[in-house]
This record gives structure tokens, C-alpha cells and sequence, in this order.
């Protein structure tokens, strides 16, 4: 007889399967009746029950901030919380008047997409400065006094919120930040790329001030590599509407987990970054969305994981791509700035090496994930199927050489075979995908898949579409979700989920 892991064995009880069907023994203090446990509903599931709308008014676009007049604009204190712990919003509005701050936990919530979980009463606001970049390394760090102040209620759900600013006069914005749930371990955790969102901000978009990791502005106006910052801050709004890049891939990866009751609770990279989010206590870690900018400690704890008989599942391209450094605030606060220099000329060198591509300290995002980053999609490509017969692609009916429409897009990753593989019990490509890059040359996207002596899986979507493909209208697609959800049921040894609603391609 074998004997199963504890966390496996948790789920495949939650999923109402008995270890007596499978011929399997229970970890000590698991009871084995030999008959199905009913599967008891999460707390996101319960959440979801509640009642939702959406939390951002499409009807009247024309009232979104913008960085030139900035009539309304704010930031949070911090990227994660927990419920017991309290968070701070800065707020600026310009002309002085009054706001509020509402608060909506983004999820699935029978399609609406979102809850509001509280509102402020009307505060009193007026202009604040945009601060002058750090002359060494670019960084535009506000001291915006605090607005309000909000101590996170036990009953909370672990998930995605965003803090919604809107004047009296009907101008709004918005900032994210994320309510973890210490307590227990869920079967997925799901890390929210801050690091990634905060290297491509570059507020304030005035043609004037703004700096991101990518570009600054030259004297005439014109964005620039050649006047981005080295570091960027937290302590300061996302551009234009408060949105971040990258943001949407992330929500349908949250709305096509929720939708389909899959047992979750929600980090951000800075969490796995401290510590804060161990790894090794979720049978699978899911990298939603655009994770391009790593830490050392967020690279060691994700190998851990894996060392640990984990899994870990990209669901974007070109994660850990750039090696980041993240400091301090200048008066002490942790976790409040990220460093990238893209150069070895690294005025912050320290025993971890310069902050570059990882591939250019000799470690390859390959060796990790199993692919990498290999080229900007010039618009959207066929994703092209290879080892239908494998369990991944189980009742999709697909066949090798099948393509996808629109799945392969934005940036895309291959196999390298100038770079190091992963230890692997079993790897399988699960597409090659032709494409052109922006630029003109020839790739082929892979969708790959591993096994680790542990026992764990690694899987890498290996294309920046994938979530759209989930959930996006008009790109979502019946077979890309039965073979995530093939996925996810192997990692946490659930039955197959049953979605809300029908796909429609």
C-alpha cells in the first residue's frame, strides 16, 4: 500500500474522494471512512456568494484621472496585509474639494466581477507636490500626509482589492494592494506581480517628471531610456488612472479561478520575497499574470518549493526575467522601493550581484521554469499543439498540430538549448508555436511542462495570453480551460471543477 503526502491527501477530500478508492493510507490524523467526504466550499467560494458589481464604472469613461491635471490620485501604504494589520491611503486632489475611498475586493461574484466591502465618509482634499527624482538614481518618492487609515476586519477574504478614489465632482482613481491569509494554507496560493507592476509605472505620464525602469523624459518632452530610474518607489500613485500594466492578466486569472471554485488565497512577490508567504505550505504556487522582476530571495523560495515536492505554475511569459534589489524607504519603512540598474555597473552591487538579467549572472530563467523569454509577438499567433496524447490536453479533443487562435501573443517563451535544463523526472513540450517577433525574426513559443524528482510539477504557459484565453471575451477558449483545469486538479488532487458558465471562444 502507498502512503500519500498530507496536503494531497487533504485535497483529494475536499474533492469528495475517498483513500480507500485510490488504495492509498491516510497521514496520521486523516480519517479514512471508505466512503466520499463531501467537498466543504472555501472561503473564496463563500465569498463569492455575496452579491457583486463592478468596480470600475464603465458608463462615464471621460471622468478618469490623468497625470497632467492629477484631479485625483492616491497611493497605499502597503502592498499586502493581513486582517488584524491596518493599511494607509495618501490621496491628492486637485482643485481642493471633497472624496471618498470605497474598497472592492476583485473576484469572479457570478460575473460581476467584484465587491464593495466599505466606504469612507467624505474627507477634505487638496493638491500635493510631485517631488523631484533622486538626481542618483531617478526615484520619485512621495510624502503625501495619510488620508484614512483602515485596520483590515478578521472576516475578510484573501484576495486582490482596489482602493477607489473618487472627488465630488465625479473624477476617480484607484491604487491595488492585497489581503493575504496567514491562517491557513490553501491549496493554491496565487503571487500578484507588484515588483513587475511598480517597474513599469512611470508616474507621473506629464511629459515632464515621471520615470519608470523603462523610460524617462528627455527636455523636449519625448520618453527615453536614457532618463529612467535605477529604482523606483511604492510610495507613490500608479499612472493615469491608478490601474497598472499588466493588471488585466492578472484579473482573469482571478476570475477563472474563482469561477471555478478552485481553493485559493492571495499574495504579492514582495510577500515571497520576505518570507511572508512560505511556499512549501500550498501544494502549488500560481504565478498569475506578467513576473518579470525577481529578487534572489524570491527565486531561492520558489526553488524551495519545488525541493519540496511543490509545483509551481507560470500562467505568463517571461517571468524572472530581471534580477531586482528591493530597499527601504528612505526613513526606514521595508519593502518600499526596487531596484533594478539593468547594467553591471550597479551602484548598489552587493553579494548577490548585479541587478541584470538573470540569464547574465549564470542563472537562466530556464533552468527554473524550463523555458524562457525569447521575443515580443508581433501580434496575435496560433498557439500550435504538440503531445495531444499527454494528460494535459485530456478530453479537449485536440491533436498535435492543432492551433489555437490568439493564444500566443504580447511576449513569448521557448526552449534554449544553449541553456541549462531543470533536474526533471519527465519533461514534454506541449506546443511550438511559429512566430514572428515585433522586430522580424523567427521564434517558436513553448508551452512546456516538467516533473521534479520530488514529485512536483513546473508548468510555463509560455505566452503572455494565456489568462486572456481563460477568461477574456471574445479569446477565451473551452480548451485552453480543460487543460488548466487538467492542470491544477493534478496539483491539488481535486476533481475537475465545474464552471459557472459555458466557454464561448
Amino acid at each position: 500500500m502507498f502512503r500519500i503526502r498530507r496536503r494531497t491527501a487533504l485535497g483529494l477530500l475536499a474533492g469528495g474522494v475517498s483513500a480507500a478508492a485510490l488504495g492509498a493510507e491516510l497521514p496520521d490524523g486523516i480519517p479514512d471512512s471508505g466512503t466520499l467526504v463531501r467537498r466543504l466550499p472555501s472561503p473564496v467560494e463563500r465569498e463569492n456568494r455575496a452579491a457583486g458589481e463592478p468596480w470600475w464604472p464603465t458608463q462615464d469613461p471621460g471622468r478618469d484621472s490623468d497625470d497632467h491635471r492629477r484631479q485625483i490620485q492616491g497611493y497605499a501604504s502597503a502592498t499586502s496585509v493581513a486582517p488584524g494589520e491596518s493599511i494607509d491611503f495618501h490621496v491628492a486632489v486637485d482643485p481642493v474639494g471633497r472624496y471618498r475611498i470605497s474598497l472592492h475586493r476583485l473576484g469572479w461574484y457570478g460575473g460581476a466581477g467584484a465587491r464593495t466591502v466599505l466606504t469612507s465618509p467624505e474627507f477634505d482634499g487638496a493638491p500635493q507636490p510631485v517631488p523631484p527624482a533622486d538626481p542618483t538614481t531617478g526615484t520619485i518618492a512621495c510624502r503625501w500626509p495619510v488620508s484614512w487609515t483602515v485596520r483590515i476586519p478578521d472576516d475578510w477574504t484573501s484576495g486582490l482589492y482596489q482602493a477607489v478614489f473618487t472627488s465630488a465632482d465625479g473624477w476617480r482613481a484607484c491604487t491595488p494592494f492585497v489581503v493575504r491569509d496567514d491562517r491557513r494554507a490553501a491549496a493554491i496560493a496565487v503571487v500578484l506581480p507588484v515588483t513587475t507592476w511598480q517597474a513599469y509605472n512611470q508616474w507621473p505620464m506629464d511629459r515632464q517628471h515621471g520615470r519608470s525602469l523603462y523610460n524617462g523624459y528627455s527636455e523636449t518632452g519625448r520618453q527615453t531610456p536614457d532618463t529612467r530610474a535605477m529604482e523606483v518607489s511604492y510610495d507613490r500613485p500608479y499612472a493615469g488612472d491608478g490601474i497598472p500594466t499588466h493588471l488585466a492578466r492578472d484579473h482573469d486569472a482571478i476570475q477563472w479561478l474563482e469561477r471555478n471554485h478552485y481553493d485559493v488565497s492571495y499574495a504579492t512577490s514582495l510577500d515571497l520575497h520576505s518570507g511572508r508567504l512560505d511556499p512549501t505550505r500550498h501544494a502549488g504556487i500560481v504565478f498569475a499574470g506578467h513576473d518579470e522582476y525577481w529578487s534572489v530571495q524570491m527565486r531561492r523560495a520558489a526553488e524551495r518549493a519545488v525541493a519540496a515536492s511543490g509545483s509551481l505554475a507560470f500562467f505568463g511569459a517571461n517571468s524572472s526575467y530581471w534580477h531586482i534589489r528591493v530597499r527601504s524607504a528612505a526613513d526606514g519603512r521595508p519593502e518600499r522601493v526596487v531596484a533594478c540598474a539593468k547594467s553591471a555597473d550597479d551602484p548598489g552591487l552587493d553579494a548577490d550581484g548585479p541587478t541584470i538579467r538573470w540569464r547574465e549572472i549564470g542563472r537562466p530563467e530556464q533552468a527554473m521554469i524550463g523555458v524562457q523569454y525569447n521575443g515580443i509577438v508581433d501580434g496575435r499567433q496560433p498557439l500550435v499543439v504538440r503531445s495531444a496524447e499527454h494528460w494535459f490536453w485530456a478530453g479537449t479533443g485536440v491533436a498535435d498540430g492543432d492551433r489555437i487562435p490568439g493564444v500566443v501573443c504580447g511576449e513569448a517563451d521557448g526552449l534554449d538549448p544553449t541553456a541549462p535544463r531543470p533536474a526533471a523526472s519527465t519533461a514534454t513540450v506541449l506546443s511550438a508555436s511559429p512566430y514572428r517577433t515585433r522586430y522580424g525574426r523567427r521564434q517558436v513559443q513553448n508551452t512546456h511542462l516538467y516533473g521534479t524528482p520530488e514529485g512536483g510539477l513546473v508548468f510555463a504557459s509560455g505566452t503572455l495570453c494565456w489568462t486572456a484565453a481563460l477568461n477574456q471575451p471574445g479569446y477565451r477558449d473551452e480548451r485552453i480551460e480543460r487543460a488548466t483545469a487538467n492542470l491544477l486538479d493534478r496539483i491539488t488532487g481535486r476533481t475537475r471543477p465545474v464552471a459557472d458558465t459555458p466557454a464561448r471562444g
